[in-house]
């Protein structure tokens, strides 16, 4: 694999994995060793696929036993006295019959749709282009419904931030940091004379860049929570609308459109008491299921977690679970027989309120949430539902399409 030698390691895990946590635990492997390619896990096994540099007997037993051990440490953190969370599910839409099984991506490459730059890094041609302006364009009607006031937010988002809301703690390993040279003209210098790329990336003297102070933000919500904090609410409530592109790494995990590194967001955002919050949450999510029901999407919407990292996942897990903060829009993928989470509808009780010290008319801390809706996403799923034949799409997708034709 990419011109190195492959290696399996198997064995088994140190505890029964159970099935609900097989998905979690193989992708959180893809984060515990740089020489893990892959992972394939069931309750009773783990198969490891390992690159290595081909030297003749391949790894020691010594590194093969850390990398055991790794794993183990995994297994152990998220499946040792775990407690199946129960799923809640609002809406249920999974078997409306949709025309098109076959995986989109291989008419995409053929088609000249998508080019790919990196893992999870995609250029989007003007099929898929026109799908997200047409999703977003129902996204748009559903924030102009509630009066929501636009918003734009900077790509970057400053490391001080995400440290006041625990991001660190939560998600570690999805983070994507920005730096740049040094204000030194030595450091430049050397730089401008050194720097080369060669199969690992950019190589460069390490004493080049500036200490991190910024990162690629993760979500587009939090740039209005930081713009609000420290001070009263204006009137008590705030209803925002955004679109960014957000950066969210997942190693291995990167695949096709599924699950991009950077990827773009719509977002409608609640800021006020906890029934505002709450009441307009479910308003959203009963206006976009006369959409879905009107395109015939099949999806479902289910009471979901986020990934956190492995340290926080079965605490965290268990109290998204119990307050049931995330419901998450899952589009059918016929072609899979899976699903993919294309838009969710969240809820922080008073998280970002205590935490930035956001506060309402009478002193306490404000609730938040929020709808969001991936544009690659959603437009990926249609077209595993629907296919690229225009007589097979929903009548006004077709007629978007013809009207904005290029």
């Amino acid at each position: 694999m990419n011109a190195q030698t492959a290696l399996t390691l198997q064995f088994a895990p140190a505890v029964p994995i159970p099935d609900y946590l097989v998905g979690e635990i193989r992708s959180k492997l893809a984060y515990v060793d740089e020489l893990i390619l892959s992972a394939e896990v069931s309750p009773e096994q783990i198969t490891l696929h390992l690159s290595h540099p081909g030297a003749e007997g391949g790894l020691s037993a010594e590194r093969r036993s850390e990398i055991e051990e790794k794993v183990q440490r995994v297994v152990l953190s998220m499946a040792k006295g775990a407690i199946k969370p129960k799923i809640q599910i609002l809406e249920d839409h999974l078997e409306r019959p949709v025309p098109y099984q076959a995986d989109p991506m291989a008419e995409l490459i053929a088609r000249d749709e998508i080019s790919q730059e990196a893992q999870g890094v995609f250029s989007l041609g003007p099929l898929l282009s026109q799908l997200i302006d047409y999703f977003e364009g129902q996204f748009i009607a559903l924030a102009d419904s509630f009066g929501a006031q636009p918003y734009r937010f900077p790509i970057l988002i400053p490391a001080r931030y995400l440290e006041r809301v625990n991001y660190f703690r939560a998600f570690p390993h999805s983070l994507s940091f920005v730096t740049h040279l040094r204000e030194d003209l030595q450091a430049i210098d050397q730089f401008s004379q050194q720097a080369a790329c060669d199969e690992h990336g950019l190589q460069a003297p390490p004493d080049s860049f500036a200490q991190i102070q910024h990162l690629l933000s993760p979500a587009v919500c939090y740039h209005l929570y930081f713009a609000l904090a420290d001070k009263p609410l204006p009137g008590g409530q705030v209803i925002a609308t955004a679109v960014g592109t957000c950066f969210r790494y997942e190693s291995s995990n990167l695949v096709s459109l599924e699950r991009l590194w950077n990827f773009t967001m719509r977002e409608v955002i609640f800021v006020g008491s906890k029934d505002f919050v709450l009441e307009n949450r479910e308003i959203a999510r009963l206006r976009m299921a006369q959409v879905f029901e009107r395109l015939g999407l099949a999806y479902r919407v289910e009471s979901a977690n986020d990934p956190f990292f492995i340290g926080e996942f079965r605490k965290q897990v268990a109290f998204q679970s119990a307050f049931q903060l995330k419901f998450e829009i899952r589009a059918r993928l016929p072609f899979a027989g899976s699903t993919l989470a294309v838009g969710s509808y969240n809820y922080h009780q008073d998280f970002f309120g205590r935490n930035l010290n956001i506060t309402l008319p009478d002193g306490s801390p404000t609730h938040t949430g929020c709808v969001a809706f991936g544009l690659e996403r959603i437009a990926y799923a249609f077209l595993a539902q629907f296919g690229f034949d225009p007589s097979d799409w929903p009548t006004e997708v077709r007629d978007y399409l013809q009207e904005h034709k290029p």
